[in-house]
């Protein structure tokens, strides 16, 4: 495996009062150094930038849904890249920012703008931290969360393997919270997983398994294996590559079974 995608979901950054875990994201920055050093390429998908900026300042009036995402967003990002900033620095590894947007994508010229950017930092040994430009984005041309933008990053990229980290360990035959319910191991491009899936979204990020599932599939179909795996738990994405078989997580099969 020498190219992979991470989503990290907001909920997998986030503590329950809305604060950056810093814990958590040094940990998963130290997972993608270790990757680094041995010699895969790593593009991180980040979400975080609304939360961050929400448990930062309060505005003195009431905002409309797009005007505070807008707000939220400008601070949170700088603060949430700044940590990055600085984890990625102790292990002798910059990072950089790169902000799209879904209407900016649509054209050629721009997307192969980002995709020319992208890897020449990755040539160059840089991280890409990619994240929706929220201050540009309105309601009806945003993405639908960052889980469709990581299968954007994953195709452009032509990523080995898509991981998307959310906050439990995939795709349940039943309802999380339910102690019988089991994580659904493998899923093939003939599975029908409506019956599994929750239409809850996170109360931090935009999307929610249904959004997942649906990205994943579509990616799997492009040839590009993708992993649903829960950010929170330890080394997750070290044992993904070191332990696949042992390490819980739902795997969508790629059609051509690259993975």
């Amino acid at each position: 495996m020498k190219r992979i995608a991470v989503k990290i979901g907001s909920n997998v950054l986030t503590r329950r009062d809305g604060t950056l875990d810093i814990t958590r994201m040094s940990a998963i920055v130290d997972q993608i150094a270790e990757l680094h050093k041995r010699g895969i390429q790593v593009i991180l998908v980040s979400s975080g930038a609304v939360a961050s900026g929400r448990s930062e300042i309060t505005p003195s009036h009431t905002l409309d849904e797009v005007s505070s995402r807008q707000f939220y967003s400008a601070i949170g990002q700088a603060k949430l890249m700044g940590k990055y900033y600085t984890f990625f620095r102790e292990h002798g590894i910059t990072c950089g920012q790169v902000l799209t947007t879904k209407e900016g994508l649509d054209k050629a010229d721009h997307y192969v703008n980002q995709q020319r950017c992208m890897e020449v930092m990755l040539a160059e040994g840089v991280i890409p931290i990619v994240n929706e430009n929220d201050t540009l984005s309105i309601t009806e041309l945003m993405f639908t969360d960052n889980d469709e933008l990581s299968g954007l990053m994953a195709q452009m990229m032509q990523v080995d393997q898509l991981v998307i980290l959310s906050n439990i360990d995939g795709i349940y035959d039943g309802n999380p919270a339910d102690p019988q319910s089991r994580v659904i191991r493998s899923v093939s491009a003939t599975d029908d997983m409506a019956q599994y899936i929750q239409s809850g979204k996170s109360s931090l990020g935009r999307g929610g398994m249904l959004t997942k599932c649906h990205i994943a599939r579509k990616v799997a179909a492009e040839g590009i294996p993708v992993v649903i795996a829960n950010g929170k738990s330890e080394d997750i994405l070290l044992r993904l590559i070191d332990q696949p078989g042992d390490t819980i997580c739902t795997r969508f099969q790629s059609l051509n079974f690259k993975d």
